[in-house]
């Protein structure tokens, strides 16, 4: 950093006072011989990019454009200087003037192809390429020699001087090295060195190295070509404009190497934005030139009055093309922001109206397409795995090709789907298009979530009601199923015994009662007293309410046609849980068990009892055929094992694979507490 504030602090004096030299001198001095033009289009621009440039960054490519710069304005002023004063080829100090702008000539010409065959960073990827760009600074070197080898001043070629002009501080014993000297100066082959070692890298680079230098190749050619046909052809007005608009290119081809290609060392973070303020440095430089320098070339054919004038309608002209260079470039670097504050605008209200993930998907992704102007966006959702579903939810646009930027959709540390998208339709996407897909990325995620739970919500819902109907449902076949049972069975024999009684009571009023009949009596009623406890021991068995789920379960274990085990250790068997526990984990062992006898084939079932953190752990376990073999009527009472746990908000867990058959495993929280059987 010291470095580049030192090379700024020594380069800017001299660049500035150089070209307010030229500009007094060519258009208020001697405003006949003004030849602004080139000061003003050729090397302000330049001049000023390469100042700015030292200002953030110390790359070798900087200092390089910086140096050539400064020295264009040297050698500028110099011409002025040399033309405004006709006898100055006569004083004896002229060949120390004239090595200023000799030396300003060999700098300036150097640094440019040094730093077009070394760019963007200023080093090339060879030995040899660098050693090229090293000997591009012969002539530099060169230029101070020929004070003391060469007995005639060696003038800019530029310069209109004669040629004869006398060294006085040539060194005769030296003079064998003036033809090398001279040829050093004049033919020695800077300009195909520098730019054979572009094409070299341009051409036959790396993939990288192609596309790092491709803009800045093409500039060259255009400015060598230029330059070449200005330098050595006749006086020609466009191939003067091309010229100068060559130079002025240059410093584009330099932002967009910073841009994209990180040139000069820029960081990445920093390059947009540095892009965006040196392009409108130089938009400000060329707004100011435009404005005055048509006033300035006027000078002596307009009075002040004309020329304020002038300059104020060309300064109120020129204000939209300077608006539209500025808006242009903007778009270029960071995005058309009118565009993405409209995304972000309208982006909550088009969630708004979404109200459910198919409609919420779709709405965003044409909210994400036509703000970052994408040619397509696709957006997946995660499934409750975690994983993103196979086909996308929400699609906007055509679908080609795979793509290129992609955004999660977070909240909480939950992904709850990514947004893709494919490639921009024009230009590739900035940092800051880049910045604004996490933003509306993350503005989404709220959306998606509540619509997402609201999904959830809706369908928890429908199970609920649908569990509700499948209750009540078995609540009244339960209840048709105890009426059934009590007119078939226990009514018929209610009914019966008091026919019975009645004939008893005949028979004893005329005195033909027998003690058999009574005791028939006695016995129907006691078959009665049986059916109803065995009706009243299906609703409830009097096992589950004196001692306990385990016990209830072995008793029910002696009746099953199929060898069970049951699993639990002391403590469960010794533990007494809430009374709607133990029911509905009774009915539900029951409801299991009724199933593999019915459907299972199996040889053997065995129920497991667990207690753990507050919860009832059942595990009914059989070998037989497996759950995709059961019939479909088992899937009804599947449906009832689950709505009883549901409503003690536990869980169930159905697994099987034939052969190894079905294992059904319940979680009932138990929310009171225990008692032990005293």
């Amino acid at each position: 950093m010291l470095r580049r504030w030192g090379l700024l602090a020594a380069l800017a004096p001299v660049g500035v006072a150089s070209l307010i030299y030229v500009v007094i001198i060519r258009g208020f001095v001697a405003p006949e011989n003004h030849g602004l033009s080139w000061p003003l289009l050729g090397v302000l621009p330049t001049f000023v990019f390469g100042m700015w440039l030292l200002t953030v960054s110390s790359s070798r490519a900087a200092v390089f454009i910086a140096a050539a710069a400064t020295a264009m304005a040297v050698g500028s002023a110099y011409e002025t200087f040399a033309v405004q004063d006709p006898g100055l080829p006569g004083q004896p100090w002229f060949p120390l003037v004239n090595l200023v702008g000799l030396t300003a000539d060999a700098v300036a010409a150097a640094g440019f192809v040094s730093m077009f065959a070394s760019f963007p960073t200023g080093v090339p990827e060879h030995r040899w390429q660098r050693i090229a760009v090293g000997l591009l600074w012969v002539p530099v070197v060169a230029a101070p020699l020929s004070l003391f080898t060469s007995p005639q001043v060696l003038v800019p070629q530029f310069l209109d001087l004669s040629d004869g002009i006398p060294n006085a501080f040539a060194v005769p014993w030296l003079g064998w090295a003036a033809p090398a000297v001279y040829w050093a100066i004049y033919q020695w082959p800077w300009m195909p060195l520098g730019v054979g070692v572009l094409l070299s890298r341009a051409v036959f680079g790396d993939k990288e190295v192609r596309a790092r230098t491709r803009v800045m190749t093409w500039v060259v050619i255009a400015t060598v070509i230029s330059y070449g046909l200005w330098l050595h052809g006749p006086p020609n007005a466009i191939v003067t404009a091309a010229v100068f608009a060559s130079l002025t290119a240059v410093p584009l081809a330099a932002i967009h190497g910073i841009l994209r290609h990180g040139a000069f060392d820029i960081a990445p973070g920093d390059r947009g934005r540095l892009a965006a303020r040196s392009s409108g440095l130089l938009i400000t430089v060329l707004y100011a030139i435009g404005v005055a320098t048509p006033a300035v070339l006027l000078a002596d054919r307009l009075t002040i009055i004309g020329a304020a004038l002038l300059t104020t309608v060309l300064a109120v002209c020129l204000l939209p093309v300077r608006g539209w260079l500025q808006r242009w470039i903007h778009r270029s670097v960071f995005g058309d922001r009118d565009r993405q504050l409209m995304l972000l605008s309208e982006l909550g209200s088009r969630l708004e109206q979404s109200v459910e993930p198919g409609e919420l998907m779709a709405r965003l992704a044409a909210a994400v397409r036509d703000g970052l102007d994408a040619s397509w966006v696709r957006i997946f959702l995660a499934g409750p795995d975690g994983r993103f579903v196979a086909s996308p939810t929400g699609v906007a646009g055509d679908v080609k090709g795979e793509a290129v930027a992609s955004c999660d959709l977070e909240r909480a540390n939950e992904a709850l789907g990514r947004i893709e998208l494919g490639p921009r339709r024009r230009g590739d996407y900035s940092d800051a298009e880049r910045a604004l897909l996490r933003t509306v990325a993350g503005q989404a995620a709220e959306s998606v979530a509540n619509v997402r739970l609201s999904a959830q919500l809706a369908e928890q819902l429908q199970e609920l009601s649908a569990s509700r109907e499948r209750l009540v449902a078995a609540q009244d076949d339960e209840r048709k199923r105890l009426e059934r049972d009590l007119h078939d069975g226990i009514q018929q024999n209610v009914v019966a015994q008091i026919a019975g009684l009645r004939l008893a009571r005949n028979r004893l009023q005329r005195g033909e009662l027998t003690a058999v009949e009574l005791a028939d009596l006695q016995d129907q009623a006691r078959e009665t007293l049986t059916d109803l406890r065995e009706l009243a021991h299906g609703i409830h068995p009097p096992v589950l309410s004196d001692n306990g789920l385990v016990a209830a379960i072995e008793s029910s274990a002696a009746r099953f046609p199929i060898p069970l085990t049951v699993d639990a250790d002391e403590g469960i068997r010794a533990e007494r849980f809430p009374e709607e526990v133990e029911t509905t984990a009774y009915y539900v062992v029951r409801e299991a068990l009724a199933n593999t006898a019915k459907h299972a084939q199996a040889s053997h079932a065995s129920v497991g009892l667990a207690r753990k953190d507050g919860h009832l752990r059942i595990a009914i376990t059989d070998n037989g055929c497996g759950i995709g073999a059961l019939a479909p009527g088992s899937r009804g009472g599947l449906a009832n094992i689950r709505d009883r746990v549901a409503a003690l908000r536990g869980t169930v867990d159905v697994s099987g694979r034939d052969p190894s058959g079905t294992t059904v495993l319940v979680d009932l929280p138990v929310e009171r507490e225990e008692h032990h059987v005293g």
